[in-house]
Parts: C-alpha cells; sequence; structure tokens
C-alpha cells in the first residue's frame, strides 16, 4: 500500500540547491532515504525527499522557441522536468502518461507549462498499445500542427532477485511498455515530423552496467541504445533532416524508484558522486539534443550518470 511521508526523518541529506557554486555532489540529498515503499508507478506527493524537476532553477533562453513536442511519462520523473525546461525554452508539450493515479502530477506539469506561457495537452493512456500511440500522435497533430520533438521516456521495471522471480507477463510488459511503444510512436510521428525535427529516447546506465536485479528493463535499455542508433542512420539515409539520439540516466531519484525497488533506501550511493541524479540535472541534456545546437549531433548517447562510467 502506499504510505504517506512527511520531510521529517529525511537522514544524512545535503541541504544544497541547484545553480551554487562548489562540490556537485553535495548539492542534492544523499542517502540514507527513508523506508517508503508506494504503489507503481509512484507519486511525487509521496516521495520523500521531494524530487526537484527544476522548477525554481530553469531558466530557459529561448532555444525551443515555437517547437512542438511530445513526452511519455511526463507526469513525474525525469519527464516532467524535460517537460519543464521544454515549456521554458519555448516548446508546446503534449504530456503523455498512464493512469488515474498520475492526474495530480500530469495536471501540475501542465500548470508549470502553461505558467511559462505554453500550450499543455494532457492524454492519458497505456502505451503499449498501438492503438493508443497512434491516438497520442494524432492529437498532437491536431492540437499543435506538428511534431518537432518525440521523447520516448516512459518506461516500466521491476526488482527481482532471481530469473525464476520474473514472470512471463512481466517480462512481456517490460518491453511493451518500453520498447514497443517506442516503435509504435516513431513510426506513427515520422510522417508528421518535418526536417529539423529530433526524437529523444530514454536509455539507461544499465545499457552498459546492467543492474543484476533488474533484467527484464536492463535488457530493454540496451536494444533502446541500439534502436536509436540504427533509426538515426536509416532517416538520415533517407534524407529526412530528422535527428534521433538517446539520454543514458543513472541513478535518478523519481516515484518510480520506491514503488519499484524494495531497497530504495540507499539508492544512488553506487555513483562517485555518493547519490541519486535529480530530473533536474538530466532535462539539460534533452534541451540540447532537441535544440538547433545539436544540428549535427544524431545517432548518440549522451550520458548522466553521476560519473558511472559508460565506456
Amino acid at each position: 500500500m502506499m504510505t504517506n511521508q512527511s520531510n521529517s526523518g529525511e537522514g544524512n541529506h545535503n541541504t544544497g540547491t541547484a545553480g551554487e557554486q562548489g562540490n556537485p555532489a553535495d548539492r542534492y540529498p544523499s542517502p540514507p532515504f527513508p523506508k517508503q515503499p508506494q504503489e507503481i508507478p509512484g507519486k511525487e506527493s509521496d516521495l520523500v525527499p521531494r524530487a526537484d524537476h527544476g522548477e525554481k532553477t530553469y531558466r530557459g533562453s529561448g532555444r525551443l522557441t515555437g517547437k512542438k513536442a511530445i513526452i511519455t511519462g511526463s507526469d513525474s520523473g525525469i519527464g516532467k522536468a524535460v517537460a519543464i525546461a521544454f515549456a521554458r525554452e519555448g516548446a508546446d508539450v503534449l504530456i503523455s502518461y498512464l493512469a488515474d493515479m498520475e492526474d495530480e502530477d500530469a495536471e501540475d506539469t501542465a500548470a508549470y507549462i502553461r505558467e511559462a506561457g505554453q500550450q499543455a495537452v494532457l492524454l492519458k493512456g497505456d502505451i503499449s498499445r498501438e492503438q493508443h500511440c497512434q491516438h497520442i500522435i494524432e492529437t498532437a497533430v491536431s492540437e499543435f500542427g506538428t511534431i518537432d520533438i518525440l521523447v520516448n521516456n516512459a518506461a516500466f521495471q521491476m526488482s527481482r532477485k532471481t530469473l525464476q522471480d520474473i514472470s512471463a507477463d512481466e517480462w512481456q510488459k517490460t518491453f511493451a511498455v518500453n520498447i514497443h511503444s517506442m516503435f509504435y510512436l516513431c513510426k506513427a510521428a515520422v510522417p508528421h515530423m518535418r526536417p529539423g525535427s529530433s526524437i529523444i529516447n530514454t536509455t539507461s546506465v544499465n545499457a552498459y552496467e546492467p543492474n543484476a536485479t533488474l533484467l527484464p528493463y536492463a535488457a530493454t535499455k540496451a536494444a533502446i541504445q541500439n534502436f536509436s542508433a540504427n533509426l538515426s542512420q536509416i532517416l538520415l539515409e533517407q534524407r529526412k533532416g530528422i535527428r534521433v539520439n538517446a539520454v543514458a540516466p543513472g541513478p535518478i531519484w523519481t516515484p518510480l524508484i520506491p514503488s519499484t525497488i524494495p531497497e530504495h533506501e540507499h539508492f544512488g550511493e553506487n555513483t562517485p558522486f555518493k547519490r541519486p541524479g535529480q530530473p533536474a540535472e538530466v532535462a539539460t541534456a534533452y534541451v540540447f539534443l532537441a535544440s538547433d545546437e545539436a544540428n549535427y549531433v544524431s545517432g548518440a548517447t549522451l550520458p548522466v550518470t553521476g560519473g558511472r562510467i559508460t565506456i
């Protein structure tokens, strides 16, 4: 069952904030975190300590002015931070999310987008279904007229200790959410994307250094990396003018962590930073790849891993 947590009892947390000078390892909370099991996929309001999505710190500079973006899983976590950053850079955003329990988080993301003077469109549904993926693209085209940025970010994971603990249904669901949806969305979106558009897929440090308790998830993240590089070549050879890249986050503090990892109290300690990253620390990678500043970047993966090596 989901438990309500207060901001008390947070453990050995640092108090630095984004944007300050000094050691970046000290700018955000570090473990141990309080035990806080949540129902999947989790809620921001029950996360202790609360995650930073750049609500108070991100300042745009017009790098995405006039662009139209779709971001899956943008109700919370990395997707939320990317949505806020995109809006403050001048983009309209379609917020794709899964279920009723995420309504509050999705509405909160939409409020930040509208506060930035941009259009927010909310669309709830299961991206593992091809029909819903097609509906996302159709809605974006209807509302925005075009699609300039597609961010395939939503993901499913569960922590299991042995191969025998992983059911066939869970294996298939992980691939359906993490891989099949990306194929469905890219296939439906590309005909509506103009030259200069960008597709950005969320892979993971697990593509390079897989966690033994996340076998299905890690396998999908490696596949996302291969898919992104391959699709990049296909679209470049077809002269579509659409760039495809990936971002590989390390351990990032989001509601998905306490809802899917039982031993989350020490999450992020396995980085040289000795803490997890915050969604706000990842969002700038997506802004760069979506912007014209990355005009000559395609088929690349940008690691944001807290110092964990991806070579």
